[in-house]
């Protein structure tokens, strides 16, 4: 049984599983590089805020959940 509404629950070498409620989520580290340049604990350290926003407090990065579940709503990227 999980302890935290938002858990990492895979690293590999192209990117991040994130685990929330019953969404899971790919974040590459391509589109995502600052998970790249993370250690694991800093990677895995995930809060989800108000039921739709996670952070990540080591790595000073916050994602909103409908910017991964809908992702042409929100056509920016990091560059």
């Amino acid at each position: 049984m999980r302890t935290s509404k938002a858990e990492v629950t895979q690293v590999s070498l192209p990117g991040l599983w994130v685990l929330v409620g019953e969404g899971e989520y790919f974040l590459d580290f391509e589109a995502y590089p600052w998970f790249a340049k993370g250690s694991i604990a800093e990677v895995t350290k995930v809060q989800l805020l108000h039921g739709r926003h996670l952070r990540w407090p080591a790595l000073d990065v916050d994602i909103e959940l409908e910017s991964l579940t809908y992702p042409d709503h929100y056509p920016l990227v990091y560059r």
